[in-house]
C-alpha cells in the first residue's frame, strides 16, 4: 500500500514567504511481530537523521517519530496501519525511508508465515468429532 502525499505550505512572515514541505504517507505493519521495540528503535534512528519533525499516527495516538518512548506508545501490531508526517527542508526523503523501512525492509523482520496458518487450519479440521478416525484411532472393541 503506498499512498504518499507532498504539499507545500507558504507561510507569510513580515518580508517575505517561507515554504514549509509537509510530506504524508499511510503504511502497514507487515512484519510477525509487528512495531516492538527493535522495530521501534530502527524507525526512530532513521527519523532522527532528517532535519525535519515527523509525526506518527494511528486511529488512537499521534506520537513524535523520533521518540522511542512515544513510538512504544502505538503498541502496532502486525496489520496495523499509522500515518507517517514529515515537516521541514527534507520532509519527502524522510518519508520515502520510513516507508521503506516498515513496508519494503519489513524492519529486517520474519513476515507472518502462511504455513503455519494452513497447519493450523488442518489442525482444527482433524480435532473435530468423527467417529470414523476415533475408530481408526482406538481401535475398534
Amino acid at each position: 500500500m503506498e499512498n504518499v502525499k507532498g504539499r507545500d505550505l507558504k507561510m507569510r512572515t513580515g518580508e517575505g514567504t517561507l515554504e514549509k514541505v509537509v510530506c504524508e504517507a499511510e503504511v502497514e505493519i507487515k512484519n510477525a511481530e509487528g512495531l516492538h521495540m527493535r522495530p521501534a528503535m530502527q524507525f526512530v534512528d532513521i527519523a532522527s537523521q532528517f532535519d525535519c519533525d515527523v509525526t506518527v499516527s494511528n486511529v488512537e495516538n499521534s506520537v513524535d517519530g523520533k521518540s522511542i518512548m512515544q513510538m512504544s506508545m502505538l503498541a502496532a501490531t502486525c496489520g496495523t496501519k499509522l500515518k507517517i508526517k514529515a515537516e521541514g527542508a527534507d520532509a519527502q526523503q524522510a518519508v520515502d525511508a520510513l516507508r521503506e523501512l516498515v513496508e519494503e525492509k519489513h524492519f529486517d523482520e520474519p513476515l507472518p508465515k502462511q504455513e503455519n496458518k494452513k497447519r493450523s487450519k488442518v489442525k482444527m479440521q482433524k480435532s473435530k468429532c468423527d467417529p470414523e478416525h476415533d475408530k481408526r484411532c482406538l481401535g475398534a472393541q
